[in-house]
């Protein structure tokens, strides 16, 4: 079957430093583009990410330092990353919790102003596990009846879930194979921000999602304890945080 788009769809996986969105680093990043005619556009990136590759990451993803040494840094490929992601929906695998939010980062820390404006995303991790509650690798031989060689090899890893995307829509009948759908099905609730800090309550107000204003509106907090939003843009929170918390602060400011 071929997936139903409009308009392009962006597969896309990271292999990191780590997995803090804030801190770690990407040192390998693979786009699949779907357009809608089905035709196919793969690229695959090595990246030196400026800072030392620990064992426990190499033992996961196979890339260590000597590999990126002479790689170019992602600020050196970010505008060619931003000009295949540009007008696409974007879809991953855990990519809402993880891949999404740190590619942002990578991309505002190259002073590229991504974000999630008209923008669709396909998480296909959150509709495997609200259907059979299994990784990747599961998921793959489940849905697509193969075995995933070479599992956290980022262009392995893109090709394996948009075959399991495909897979999924053709199993379940309730899943419309539209992105609009798909994206909405996926969600582990409502985000405000990237990371989860901030997500919309049930009546489409911004809240704090954490730490001992949470469950509190963004404008309430920002009210009665204006400092609180100073220490929030100098503490350790990511780029795109703090990007959604000065658009609120300004919007609520301009509505006075």
């Amino acid at each position: 079957m071929n997936l139903k788009i409009n308009k392009p769809l962006c597969f896309f996986d990271l292999e990191t430093t780590g997995v803090s969105v804030s801190k770690d680093r990407i040192v390998e990043i693979s786009i699949l583009k779907i357009l809608p005619n089905g035709n196919k556009q793969s690229t695959t990136w090595l990246v030196n990410p400026g800072i030392e590759i620990p064992k426990e990451a190499t033992n996961i993803h196979g890339i260590n330092n000597e590999m990126v040494v002479n790689e170019p840094s992602f600020s050196e490929i970010a505008s060619d990353v931003m000009s295949m992601i540009n007008n696409c929906d974007l879809a991953g695998y855990n990519s809402d919790k993880f891949d999404i939010p740190l590619l942002a980062e990578e991309l505002l820390r190259a002073e590229i102003d991504f974000n999630l404006d008209n923008i669709l995303t396909i998480d296909v991790q959150n509709i495997f596990h609200k259907m059979e509650q299994r990784t990747l690798s599961a998921a793959y031989q489940f849905y697509c009846g193969k075995i995933l060689d070479n599992a956290h090899s980022s262009e392995i890893d893109t090709m394996a879930t948009f075959e399991v995307l495909e897979s999924q829509i053709e199993k379940y009948s309730e899943l419309e194979n539209n992105v609009r759908f798909l994206s909405d099905f996926s969600k582990r609730g409502r985000n405000v921000d990237l990371a989860g800090f901030i997500k919309f309550d049930e009546n489409d107000v911004p809240c704090f999602w954490f730490g001992k204003h949470k469950g509190k509106s963004v404008e309430y907090v920002m009210e009665k304890e204006p400092g609180y939003f100073g220490w929030l843009l100098n503490a350790d929170f990511p780029m795109y945080t703090k990007k959604v918390l000065t658009r609120l602060r300004l919007e609520k400011f301009n509505n006075k």
